[in-house]
């Protein structure tokens, strides 16, 4: 099983970095959650943010594998323990690359590599559109998506 997705983005490698990195980026593109990680190989990062446990829920978490800014970070992810009892157990890898094409960027995201019978793929091949459309227009306006929740 494996999801890919392609966007080409009106704005800088790093611009697009930052809407999945920092702060700022992944508050306004992933649902009010940020990133808390070194993002050094090997270490451990989950996003946290308002949900079922409150304003530190952990939505998912898992392990750095590859941290090149503005580039490539890959890592494996997990189902956050408010999502499913045996979230330890359920894992996927996601890859995510930056190329510059002219004056855009080109992202491409790889979701693969699910654990058998992985409950959240159907979700997540509904929800990794409407971010990536989210990332794109923050990155191009500074502005996000009304998706009306």
């Amino acid at each position: 099983m494996e999801l890919k997705f392609v966007f080409y983005i009106g704005a800088s490698a790093e611009v697009v970095w930052n809407s999945f990195v920092s702060p700022e980026g992944t508050k306004a593109n992933f649902f009010g959650c940020i990133i808390d990680s070194t993002f050094e190989p090997g270490s451990p990062y989950k996003y946290v943010g308002p949900g079922s446990d409150g304003d530190e829920t952990v939505h998912v978490y898992g392990k750095v594998l590859v941290f090149e800014p503005n580039k490539v970070f890959s890592c494996t992810e997990h189902p956050g323990p408010s999502y499913n009892p045996n979230h330890a157990e359920l894992e996927s890898r996601i890859t995510i690359t930056l190329e510059t094409v002219g004056n855009t960027t080109k992202l491409t995201l790889v979701n693969d590599q699910w654990t058998d019978n992985h409950p959240s793929f159907s979700n997540t091949s509904e929800s990794w559109p409407m971010i990536l459309s989210n990332i794109k227009t923050y990155s191009e306006t500074g502005k996000t998506l009304d998706f009306g929740w």
